[in-house]
């Protein structure tokens, strides 16, 4: 989906790691949300509360999900999940573009 209709948007950012990483709230009147972002090149460690799903739209990165071993390559068009309550380390190597969904 590259448009959503009927939202609300939530003016101010949030804003992670100095800037580097920033996101606003997309509202939906059923009561769920996602978050649009970007990443700046790095290297950040994010916590979930809630399953999420992470999609890149543009840009490239790597990912390390809480207990796997190996790093996964992740681009534009390309998405992964990761579990509630748990971690993930992301390498951001160009500008990342990005839509979070939490799943509930």
């Amino acid at each position: 989906m590259s448009e959503f209709k009927q939202v609300t948007v939530t003016k101010a950012a949030n804003v992670y790691f100095d800037g580097k990483v920033t996101s606003r709230k997309v509202s939906f009147d059923d009561g769920s949300f996602k978050t649009l972002g970007i990443m700046m090149p790095g290297d950040y460690k994010f916590g979930t509360n809630e399953k999420e799903l992470m999609e890149i739209t543009a840009g490239e990165c790597e990912i390390l999900l809480a207990g796997a071993n190996e790093w996964q390559s992740i681009s534009g068009g390309q998405s992964f999940e990761v579990e509630a309550n748990s971690a993930f380390e992301i390498k951001a190597k160009t500008l990342v573009d990005y839509c979070c969904s939490y799943l509930n």
